[in-house]
Parts: structure tokens; sequence; C-alpha cells
């Protein structure tokens, strides 16, 4: 190759990625070289090469929104239904799970109730369809109970407390993991209760509980209270009963043994 045309050769290239990082694409700049020699190699034409490279680019985009989805969503670990072994828990059904995933039930505003014993894997399901619908474009929010109840306790007291319950309640999906577990502290009650109020018929929630329903008054003391939490909760509710038999223990004591 002659000296001018290496010359128009670089002054191209470096107009390209001159545009392409004020255009703000990436993948193009880093990318474009590799793409042309493959397009020389197979004989494409440019229509197909720039196909390609927007392609690559449009690709590239995509993944890089969903893991911004994810680390923003809070997952305290990724678990994915992939990686659910629904022969541990034969009660759970694995069809229902299957068709949440697809995420229409999110788009109608309406919510998961996943009701079981420690290790019966709600959890997993949950953390599992939230990470679907981040998959999907959906913003989402993880947190315990108890996590929300400290976290809008603090808000309260910095005079916060509207924002925060702004962006709970305009977040599309909210998993609120572990409700059971722990009586809510005084006043953390009606600030959770007024979370919940905010998103009813407004968004989506995926809960995790290992209480029947009539025992919620063990968390939310007001009876009122519970009744009202539990009457918004299970509106255009799914419920799924994972049982009471722990595969965690079980698992656990088979390798003991």
């Amino acid at each position: 190759m002659s000296s001018a045309k290496n010359a128009r050769t670089a002054a191209l290239e470096a107009l390209i990625e001159a545009h392409a990082t004020e255009l703000k694409l990436p993948t193009v700049r880093r990318r474009y070289k590799a793409l042309a020699d493959e397009a020389t190699r197979e004989q494409q034409t440019p229509v197909a090469y720039l196909a390609a490279l927007l392609e690559a680019e449009t690709a590239e985009r995509a993944e890089r929104r969903e893991r911004r989805r994810l680390i923003d969503a809070r997952f305290p670990a990724l678990k994915r239904l992939e990686d659910f072994r629904f022969s541990d828990n034969p009660k759970i059904p694995q069809t229902t799970i299957a068709a949440l995933a697809e995420g229409s039930w999110i788009t109608d505003r309406e919510s998961v109730i996943l009701i079981g014993d420690s290790g019966t894997g709600k959890t997993h399901l949950a953390t599992a369809l939230a990470i679907a619908a981040c998959q999907q474009g959906r913003r989402v929010r993880f947190t315990t109970l108890a996590a929300l109840a400290n976290e809008l306790q603090e808000a309260q007291t910095s005079r916060e407390l509207a924002r925060v319950v702004g962006r709970y309640a305009r977040t599309e999906l909210v998993v609120l993991d572990e409700l059971g577990y722990l009586a809510l502290p005084d006043g953390a009650a009606e600030l959770v209760f007024q979370v919940l109020s905010e998103r009813h018929e407004r968004g989506s929630l995926i809960l995790t509980t290992n209480l029947p329903f009539g025992e919620w008054t063990k968390v939310f003391p007001d009876p009122r209270l519970a009744k009202a939490v539990v009457d918004r909760l299970t509106h255009r509710a799914h419920i799924i009963d994972t049982g009471n038999e722990s595969w965690r223990f079980r698992h656990g004591l088979s390798r003991g043994t």
C-alpha cells in the first residue's frame, strides 16, 4: 500500500473514530475495523457491513442497559430461573412460574406472593422473576421488609420521606423479601403501609413470606393495618405456596450423611 493511501486510510479512520465518539457509539469505534476486515473476506456489500456494525452497537448497548438495571435493582445475589431445580420442590408449579417469567402480569400491575417456610425457594424464585423483568427492560428494586422499614425511618428523620416513597411508587417492580422474620419497629409499619398504598394498582410487587395471612399481625401489630395490608397485597395477586419442606436443610443433611 502506498504512503499516500496509508495516509488517506489513517485520516478516514481518525474521522470515523471522532464521529463515533461525538455520536456516543463506543462499539462502532471499537469494532469497525474488525467488522470491515470480515466484510472484505466474506465479500459483503457495504449495506451488509453497515447493518452488522449497527447491530453490534445496538446489542452491546442493550447489554449495558441490562447490566445497569441489574446493578440498580440491588439484588443480594443473581439467582436465575434456569438455575432453580424444580425437582427439589415439586410443589412449586413450574408452568406457572415460566408464564410469570414472561412478564405480562407486570404490565397488568399485578403482584406475586410466594408463601412458604424457609428454604423452600421463595427468594430464589423472587429474584429470578425480577431478573427476567430486568431483561425485559423494566426498572426493578429488591429489598427486604426490614431494610425498607429502616430506609423509610431514616428518610423520615432526614425529612426525605416523600422522595423515598415516591421513588418506590415509580419503580415498575419492587421485590419485598422476608416478610415475617422480624416484627416491624414502632412507627415503621405505618411507613411501609404508605409505600404499599402508593404502589397499589400503580406498580407490581413480588413478596416472600413465611407467615400465613392470618398471622401478619406478628409483623403489623395493629389488626386493622394488617388487614388493610393483606387486602391490598392479595388484590390481583398470584399466590404461590412453596410448602414447608426445606430443600436446603434436606441437601445439607444428605451432605452431612
